[in-house]
């Protein structure tokens, strides 16, 4: 049997064994997932992806290792950028705590798919069309310029395109139903408003995976990394958004370091036929970046707005 091989079955039995261990003990009830439960399963995520790292060196050897958690931990960044969206769209929607894990989860799971497509797609463009390399590069600069330009989130779901299409096509209840995505009212089959949050998470994802499946690929093209370092870091962000949705919004420079990130990133691919950026030297300064804006953020903490947070927690008890 190959190395690639068994390192596909390796990790498709990981995740399908970790997977069955978060619904069967991490989510047992429609109960919102406690801070310190969140906690543990975030630190677990990550212990399975730096073993299963190991695993990578062992077998495929220590550059390969070495691409690999560099992706992890630019996913892993661009990740958390995530919370602060789902957040907002629970928040919007008047999603009830308790029935935010479920919509997490089917979301995760329908990112597997579609990130496989992505990643799939995006390296076959690039071993055929060497100029995709800087239109990645361009978009993940002018990815991160916006980032740095829109220092506020504001999230609009009502422009949704597939929001639009889904609304005009399917019955949709008016009141959420028990945690259900779809229900029956009188012999009819109707969607419920939690399958219509489900549906913009979804197309969420998809735009957050314009950024960081080619920001990945700048680090490496082998399938097998990028797919793998990309999972491992989405598949913790269901626990990671239990764990860190109350305390992001004291991480305000955060965004900053991702902006940063970014345009670095965009930089290298369009320098590639020029220098040639090592990736150890990528990771230090991935890492060094984050170190920075977390810091930055704990010692200037933002300002307190008077009656903001009285507001955000009535809302968020009202979602």
């Amino acid at each position: 049997m190959s190395a690639a091989l068994l390192g596909w079955l390796a990790f498709g039995a990981l995740v399908v064994g970790m997977l069955a261990l978060d619904l069967g003990l991490g989510q047992r009830t429609d109960r919102a997932m406690p801070v310190r439960v969140a906690l543990r399963w975030s630190l677990l995520w990550v212990l399975v992806a730096v073993l299963f790292g190991v695993g990578v060196n062992a077998r495929l050897g220590g550059q390969k290792a070495l691409e690999y958690f560099t992706g992890y931990v630019v996913e892993l960044s661009l990740s958390a950028d995530n919370v602060f969206v789902f957040l907002m769209l629970f928040t919007y929607f008047r999603v009830s705590p308790q029935y935010r894990h479920k919509v997490l989860l089917w979301g995760i799971l329908g990112a597997l798919v579609m990130r496989g497509v992505f990643i799939t797609v995006g390296v076959t463009l690039i071993q055929r069309f060497h100029m995709v390399f800087y239109l990645f590069g361009a978009l993940l600069i002018a990815s991160g310029v916006k980032m740095a330009m829109d220092r506020d989130i504001e999230v609009h779901p009502e422009r949704n395109p597939v929001l639009r299409v889904a609304r005009r096509l399917l019955p949709v209840t008016r009141d959420f139903v028990a945690g259900r995505f779809f229900t029956l009212e009188a012999g009819r089959r109707f969607a419920t408003p939690l399958f219509i949050v489900l549906l913009v998470v979804e197309t969420t994802d998809l735009v957050f995976a314009v950024d960081s499946i080619p920001a990945v690929l700048a680090i490496t093209q082998d399938p097998f990394i990028v797919y793998t370092s990309n999972i491992f870091a989405i598949l913790g962000l269901r626990a990671m958004f239990f764990a860190l949705s109350g305390v992001m919004s004291l991480f305000h420079y955060l965004g900053a370091g991702l902006a940063a990130i970014l345009i670095l990133i965009g930089a290298k691919m369009l320098l590639i036929d020029v220098v040639e950026v090592p990736t150890a030297l990528s990771l230090l300064v991935v890492a060094l970046i984050l170190a920075v804006s977390i810091a930055a953020s704990i010692m200037w903490p933002p300002a307190v707005k008077s009656g903001g947070a009285a507001e955000s927690g009535g809302e968020e008890q009202r979602g």
